[in-house]
């Protein structure tokens, strides 16, 4: 399926409760976690149990004066709050006291990621794109060159005409500053207008 890209006017509709961005949010989103809950649970009937509650505490939230605001955190945002629901429905059917037999879906589970799984990492790596984009040079060179490209820390030493205990103060900063980034609460700004209407 086509992943659908989210921005802060799309947000403020779902806060303020437009039913036209509320039945594409339904819409998008119940096929995610369809695709997420089928392998994991045994019945129809528990999957949309599920869907459900996760639809109504995610608008709740939605709707808090304290709720979400990044636009970008939203597919993440619902997979997290699926996985919770899911977890308790877990925990219910133990208590009930269920043999194996009538509980399957704590047999069977998919290892495969989900979309709404791969939905959040994609949300996840634009997050650590744009904080990145937000590091001086040096920084965001030695992030790159040290932890996702795995380069040899001896070539970027030399590289860098430090020594490798220096090198570890460099990256143990430049990690600080990733990491106050990447926490640091989206600052709203100007979007330019989309072409597709909701």
């Amino acid at each position: 399926m086509e992943f659908f890209t989210f921005d802060a006017e799309y947000l403020d509709k779902l806060r303020l409760g437009d039913s036209f961005a509320e039945k594409h949010f339904v819409a998008y989103f119940s096929e995610l976690i369809h695709l997420k809950l089928r392998s994991r649970l045994s019945s129809r009937e528990a999957v949309e149990d599920v869907r459900q509650e996760t639809f109504t505490r995610v608008f709740l939230m939605l709707r808090k004066s304290d709720g979400l605001r990044d636009p970008d955190r939203l597919g993440s945002f619902v997979n997290s709050v699926c996985n919770h629901v899911l977890m308790e429905h877990y925990r219910a059917q133990k208590k009930v006291g269920s043999s194996l037999e009538e509980e399957p879906e704590t047999v069977y589970v998919d290892r495969n990621p989900s979309p709404l799984n791969l939905l959040e990492t994609k949300d996840r790596a634009r997050l650590v794109q744009q904080a990145l984009a937000t590091l001086p040079s040096r920084d965001r060179d030695l992030l790159r060159a040290i932890l996702m490209e795995d380069r040899d820390k001896d070539t970027v030493c030399a590289e860098m005409g430090v020594s490798r205990e220096y090198l570890r103060v460099l990256l143990h900063r430049a990690k600080q500053s990733f990491r106050s980034t990447y926490d640091r609460p989206p600052v709203s700004e100007e979007r330019t207008p989309r072409s597709e209407t909701l």
